[in-house]
């Protein structure tokens, strides 16, 4: 199968340091830019789903939504690109499956979620 043309999707933190999970995998492996936390870099694309600094407010579960939305209006505009979404936000962010699966309700055909979301 051509990858070519496959996008990870990642669960970033403001700040865009990728320094863990799967954020460092998308700076290792598919050219996330260090200090960009949203939007495409490389073959990744980034959505905010934590706050490293402990003197800031955590990111709310309604940013991440509308991270999503973004990333979703994005993925609609370039059918040329197929997406692999990754459970953003359930690992080091603290989100749950049930929190985040349902922000994913809606895709277009070249997003594919983890194979329990679908």
């Amino acid at each position: 199968m051509d990858t070519s043309n496959r996008i990870f999707l990642f669960g970033s933190n403001r700040q865009g340091r990728h320094g863990k999970g799967a954020a460092l995998t998308a700076l290792r492996e598919y050219g996330a830019i260090y200090g960009q936390p949203e939007g495409l870099q490389g073959r990744a694309y980034g959505i905010i789903t934590k706050e490293l600094r402990s003197n800031y407010p955590p990111v709310t579960l309604a940013e991440v939504s509308a991270g999503v939305a973004r990333f979703l209006d994005f993925a609609r505009s370039r059918a040329d690109l197929t997406f692999q979404v990754t459970k953003i936000g359930c690992g080091l962010a603290g989100f749950t499956e049930d929190q985040i699966r349902p922000l994913f309700a809606d895709v277009p055909d070249n997003v594919i979620l983890p194979e329990d979301w679908r």
